[in-house]
């Protein structure tokens, strides 16, 4: 919508600021053929990105900022030249096209859930991912038979918009101390369930945790989120004061360890609103990882990470599941996704 609004007029420059954060594949093929044809047109377009595979037919040079200064410069017969290597060394993601690697499907069925999930009671181990350093482990070790009185389950969700059913869950388990990847198209019900299980958004059905059910008000106390829109949940006048403003009293001592993991240690006495937008995204992530909170959810949290600053917040969504969160990633960032997913719970637009 935005690009169709900046392109009404005609402009001979357009400038797009990370334009396929928060979309899904096929909303970044779109976008690139839309970005094809205004090249064709001879609009000049300057493209602020960390995802590069779609621009590698459009790209007419790539320019390397660091420090508010050109680092490096590629042309455009020098992109295909460009190894793994070159483009690690300087923090960028890859030309290829991501794949996602198969993971273990959640628990889960209804309308809302798409085909080929498993039911619950048809599951005997419920399985588990665990990855070192980014690379996948051959095959998922099961953490034993699925129980279903443990971490966070739902039944007979349901949620309508204005009259029109957006999300329908049956069943499904989202274990603790596990990473449990809520995927599907743009319209698919993914933020509608983040709101759903942060106690935010009015449905019908039981969320229990533990077995136990929880009220929209326990949800609220319970559960952590991080917005796609994290500016909105900034509020402090320094990021060490974020920090500490979620923080349970005994982690607040560990919020200069979270900087300095999440490479925001030479920020501490900055507003954070001053911050870019991907160390923004880093700050909210610390602020969850430090919250003690048993759901938490993190709604397209890599939108303006960097290759490297990816890693780092795959770590730090590790050690919320490894306190056994009920760890909630929704995300269409395949090489995220590849990293931190222990399961998958996909979902589908309800026709």
């Amino acid at each position: 919508m935005a690009c169709a609004a900046a392109v009404t007029h005609g402009p001979p420059v357009l400038l797009l600021d990370e334009p396929t954060s928060n979309l899904s594949p096929q909303g970044i093929a779109d976008l690139t053929t839309i970005l094809g044809h205004l090249r064709e047109r001879g609009t000049t377009l300057v493209i602020a990105e960390h995802r590069l595979h779609y621009l590698r037919h459009i790209a007419d040079r790539i320019v390397v900022l660091r420090d508010g200064r050109a680092r490096r410069e590629w042309t455009r017969a020098e992109i295909p030249g460009l190894t793994e290597e070159m483009l690690r060394d300087e923090g960028l993601r890859s030309l290829d096209t991501p794949t996602r690697s198969r993971m273990p499907q959640a628990c889960a069925h209804g309308p809302s859930v798409e085909a080929g999930q498993n039911r619950p009671r048809d599951v005997t181990p419920a399985a588990t991912r665990h990855r070192a350093g980014g690379d996948h482990d051959a095959e998922a070790t099961a953490n034993g038979p699925y129980d279903p009185g443990s971490g966070v389950t739902l039944r007979g969700i349901r949620c309508t918009f204005l009259g029109r059913p957006v999300l329908d869950i049956a069943e499904a388990h989202l274990p603790g101390g596990a990473i449990t990847a809520v995927t599907g198209a743009n319209g698919a019900g993914k933020t509608t369930l983040a709101r759903i299980l942060a106690g935010l958004q009015r449905h019908a059905g039981q969320v229990l945790h533990d077995g136990r059910p929880l009220s929209r008000s326990q949800r609220q106390r319970e559960s952590v989120i991080v917005m796609q829109d994290v500016e909105r949940q900034l509020f402090t006048d320094s990021v060490t004061a974020e920090l500490r403003l979620g923080a349970l009293p005994e982690r607040a001592d560990h919020a200069a360890a979270v900087l300095s993991d999440l490479d925001l240690d030479a920020f501490g006495d900055r507003h954070p609103l001053s911050l870019s937008g991907g160390q923004q995204q880093r700050l909210v992530v610390a602020t969850a990882r430090l919250s003690g909170r048993r759901i938490v959810i993190f709604d397209e949290p890599s939108s303006g990470v960097d290759r490297r600053h990816l890693r780092s917040m795959t770590a730090a969504m590790r050690d919320v599941a490894a306190a056994g969160a009920v760890t909630v990633l929704i995300s269409h960032d395949a090489d995220l996704l590849d990293l931190a997913a222990d399961q998958e719970l996909c979902l589908r637009p309800i026709p």
